[in-house]
């Protein structure tokens, strides 16, 4: 029990480290924010509760993975490396596509909430 415990508190020790030390978090963190209180101004219905909430976990989570990434490849190489590139860049690339998928799943809910 104690280790499965000490698993949680490494995974936040994790989590608030990251939003600490990298920019990218903290903006999508923001943008978390704006969403929900977009969501409660506009009364947005359980389900794009449900896809907002399952966004902001992919977002997030992908920015945690890619730091650690990131981290990874620093601890084994401070030299320009092909392959360090592309595992970094990789990585990045896997935030972008989260991001975008969820500003797109944002506009279809929030633009006809907005242009009303």
């Amino acid at each position: 029990m104690k280790r499965f415990l000490l698993s949680f508190k490494y995974a936040l020790a994790g989590i608030i480290r990251t939003i600490i030390e990298e920019r990218n978090i903290k903006i999508h963190l923001l943008a978390v924010i704006v969403v929900i209180v977009m969501g409660i101004i506009y009364k947005i219905s359980n389900i794009e509760w449900i896809i907002c909430i399952i966004l902001f976990g992919l977002v997030i989570s992908s920015e945690l993975l890619n730091t650690a990434i990131e981290n990874t490849v620093d601890l084994v190489t401070k030299e320009k490396n092909i392959l360090a590139k592309k595992a970094k860049d990789a990585a990045a690339g896997a935030v972008l596509v989260n991001a975008i998928i969820s500003v797109i799943v944002a506009i279809i809910i929030w633009l006809p909430k907005i242009i009303k």
